[in-house]
């Protein structure tokens, strides 16, 4: 998290730069609510804090060096200050990152936030009573999103088991939590004015597989019974988990946005099966058709891995002829990380990281003119836009419509002034890149 300069170091008083994914943000917000409940305050910036709290992300290389870097580096700027290290590069590391990383005071994981005041307090975590969230409803005094939005996690860990993902590594085995617990916390997040619920997991489309059967059209059709005016976003759903029961409640509630977050990740069927996955690209094809013709409206968002071992030009022209016949409204490619302990990590027929990022690029390029067209279609329409944050000087602020998941997707460009975290209905004029601009009415 950071914002804008300390004036001055504040007594018991801590400061966190959270890495990663929304589900390293819910962390940090219950570590930051558990060290706020014993009497410690939360500073804008490093310079006005005590402790310095690391919230790491192991997922793949990149994000193991960005957490590495900014630990050593906060450390080397505030000697004086104890710099700790918390989240999954930790728990996937444990003791062998400490014993590499000298200079940082502590370390702890990512199975009990609450821990965090033990560390903080120079006492070995678990060794006292923490303060740990109510089972009944995760409270958090402070949400690093933007205004109006919140990030609810249903579950943690993943059994899906794809050969390339340190994700059961570093969270263990899918656990969902209660369907009463999930509808509690989000109750109380609308009386805190929170307007867009965002459902996150590793994989939502497995939700309560662990206790038998899927449950997700169950936590939904709940959702469906609270009152109010309020967003109900889904993000992550792996395909082959999608549960069409889900298209119903969304159907029948205008509150649960028809934005699909689906990773099929690829099209080839032996690298499909090489990745762990079952679908095929004609299965694929058919769910997205199946989305698509019960709600008009939906938009897709996937992610495609380009440059797995095995991957060959063959399998890389199938990808391409998916991502044609798809039409999938944004996409992210990403090229592959080899990542220790992980069932690829020894798999021969490595491709050359030349050859997947110019694979990589190739995707790119091709997404450009169908992203376009998708938002193009949108001059003209009347959109709802959450208004995120107003620009300086300007009668304008910026928001996302209902297409526009955070952080990965583009924006609206609103001439017209609104409070962050209000929705407010907007004409689209234009499209200026990835980013929609419209006029509030």
């Amino acid at each position: 998290m950071r914002r804008g300069p300390g004036r001055g170091k504040s007594p018991r008083s801590f400061h966190v730069e959270s890495l990663g994914c929304a589900k390293n943000q819910v962390d940090s917000e219950l570590m930051i609510a558990a060290l706020e409940r014993t009497g410690w305050k939360l500073a804008d910036s490093p310079e006005a804090a005590e402790v310095l709290i690391v919230n790491t992300c192991g997922f793949i290389s990149d994000a193991k060096k960005e957490s590495i870097e900014t630990g050593l580096e906060l450390k080397a700027r505030h000697p004086g200050k104890k710099v700790i290290m918390v989240g999954c590069l930790t728990e996937r590391y444990g003791s062998d990152l400490g014993s590499q990383l000298p200079e940082i005071d502590g370390f702890l994981g990512n199975r009990d936030p609450s821990a965090i005041v033990d560390l903080v307090e120079g006492r070995r975590p678990g060794s006292a009573p923490s303060p740990a969230p109510s089972p009944v409803r995760q409270d958090r005094t402070r949400l690093l999103s933007f205004p109006g939005s919140a990030y609810v996690r249903v579950a943690d860990g993943c059994s899906n088991r794809c050969t390339y993902c340190a994700i059961p590594l570093i969270r263990g085995d899918l656990r969902s939590r209660d369907v009463p617990s999930i509808v509690e916390e989000i109750r109380g997040l609308l009386d805190r004015g929170i307007s867009e619920v965002i459902l996150i997991a590793q994989d939502l489309g497995s939700f309560g597989r662990d206790r038998g059967a899927p449950e997700l059209a169950d936590l939904l059709s709940r959702l469906s019974a609270l009152r109010g005016d309020f967003w109900v976003r889904l993000l992550y759903i792996h395909p082959d988990r999608f549960d069409a029961r889900i298209l119903d409640v969304i159907q029948g509630d205008s509150r649960f946005l028809p934005y699909f977050d689906v990773p099929f990740q690829h099209a080839s069927p032996p690298i499909l099966r090489a990745m762990g996955r079952l679908g095929d690209p004609a299965r694929n094809l058919e769910l997205l058709s199946r989305i698509r013709e019960r709600l008009p409206e939906a938009v897709i968002r996937s992610t495609f891995l380009l440059g797995f071992p095995g991957e060959s030009e063959a399998d890389f022209q199938a990808l391409l002829d998916f991502q044609q016949q798809a039409r999938l409204d944004w996409l992210g490619a990403f090229t592959y990380s080899r990542e220790e302990d992980t069932p690829a990590w020894g798999m021969t027929g490595r491709v050359p990281a030349q050859a997947a990022r110019r694979r990589r690029e190739q995707i790119e390029i091709r997404q450009v003119p169908i992203t376009e067209r998708f938002l193009d279609s949108r001059v003209g329409s009347t959109l709802d836009v959450l208004v995120e944050e107003t620009v300086e000087g300007e009668r304008m602020c910026l928001g996302r419509a209902y297409l526009q998941a955070p952080d990965v997707d583009g924006l609206v460009v609103v001439n017209g002034t609104a409070a962050p975290g209000t929705r407010v209905r907007v004409r689209i004029t234009r499209r200026n890149g990835v980013d929609l601009e419209g006029d509030a009415l």
